[in-house]
């Protein structure tokens, strides 16, 4: 199979006299589900922001789909991303844009044809059950509503990985289910590397998963 992300020796940190994620060596596969977990504060979106480029790399060595994170340049970080798709906990959608145009982004940067995007739109908003409210804005839905756009914009273009932040924190169970039963999908049925941080993980997910937790800064894996 098929090495989706790769680090040796990996540390991280954001003050020169910190580190916060210490000599982390793991591997994981094209189409593992993983999920990180960890005490608040112990590194788990650190490490996440490291794995689409957004944070410096203080040492070791750092392989996403192919990229040498460690040492890329700005356009290798760049063409990296399109090939990852990111949930964040604040969900990050542009508020002047509708629910459409939101999900379709990912893919008009991909430079998939017209018909296309609004094809996926059309099957991720009914999977969603929001396509009545597709030509409504961020800030007219709720939390859970708007966590299901940026859960379909970050499948939207069928990426390689899914890093999800916390993706159902602060939900209640109806979208939380319907984030998991996306997750799943996408690893099941399209082949996505998923990459879940997370406090709790789900008991009814009924899906293989490998569990990585961070400790002290450390990052082990367990059973």
């Amino acid at each position: 199979m098929k090495i989706a992300i790769k680090a040796k020796e990996l540390c991280l940190g954001y003050k020169k006299d910190e580190i916060v994620i210490k000599k982390a060596t793991f591997t994981i596969k094209q189409k593992d589900f993983v999920f990180i977990s960890g005490a608040s504060g112990s590194g788990k979106s650190t490490l996440l922001r490291s794995l689409y480029g957004d944070l410096e790399i203080r040492s070791g060595e750092l392989d996403v789909c192919d990229t040498q994170v460690h040492c890329a340049k700005k356009k290798d970080i760049t063409n990296l991303r399109k090939k990852i798709g990111i949930v964040f906990q604040d969900y990050k959608l542009i508020e002047e844009w509708n629910v459409e145009k939101n999900i379709m982004l990912p893919m008009i940067i991909n430079g998939y044809s017209k018909t296309f995007c609004q094809e996926q739109v059309q099957k991720l908003l009914t999977h969603i059950n929001l396509l009545h409210k597709s030509n409504r804005y961020p800030l007219e839905l709720s939390g859970g509503e708007q966590q299901r756009v940026a859960m379909a914009r970050a499948i939207a273009h069928r990426p390689e990985i899914i890093l999800a932040d916390e993706p159902t924190g602060n939900l209640d169970d109806y979208s939380s289910d319907l984030i998991w039963s996306l997750l799943k999908s996408a690893n099941q049925q399209l082949g996505i590397t998923i990459v879940v941080v997370t406090h709790r993980i789900p008991d009814r997910l009924n899906i293989n998963h490998r569990k990585l937790n961070i400790q002290e800064g450390e990052v082990y894996e367990y059973s």
